[in-house]
């Protein structure tokens, strides 16, 4: 795993200070993602309030277990091949990527330091990764 120690810290102490204000940081984050791309929205046909909630305890999750790959990977490999089945293509993970980072950005201001933003980077980039990759084999599965 590429996430060091000092980076899981920096994100759990980062999320620590978002959590409380989950709702809000889940409102803005799907505000974010619809600007970066209005398609994305087609993909949503639910209650967004409930999706955001999801979402942040999807996150929180992670968060908890950045620590532990062994419990990690394969809740994220289930996460990636049940999205690939919802329509989410590849190149959707970066617009989900600016998304995040942008909200984290506007919610923590000062304290979402260049150290910061870099653990937070490595910790989407492993997250994507292995959701891109469990989505790839869910359809390649399929295709065979």
């Amino acid at each position: 795993m590429s996430v060091s120690a000092q980076q899981i810290m920096l994100v759990r102490n980062s999320f620590a200070l978002v959590h409380p204000s989950a709702p809000q940081a889940a409102e803005l984050f799907y505000k974010n993602l619809f600007d970066i791309n209005p398609a994305l929205r087609l993909l949503f046909t639910g209650d967004m309030g409930q999706q955001g909630q999801k979402l942040m305890q999807m996150i929180g999750a992670a968060v908890g277990l950045l620590d532990r790959p062994d419990q990690l990977l394969p809740v994220l490999r289930q996460l990636g091949a049940r999205h690939g089945g919802y329509g989410v293509q590849d190149s959707h993970y970066a617009e989900v990527g600016q998304a995040l980072i942008q909200t984290l950005e506007q919610g923590l201001g000062e304290a979402f330091c260049p150290a910061t933003r870099q653990a937070w980077l490595a910790v989407y980039d492993l997250i994507s990764r292995t959701m891109i990759a469990a989505a790839r084999k869910r359809m390649d599965a399929m295709a065979a």
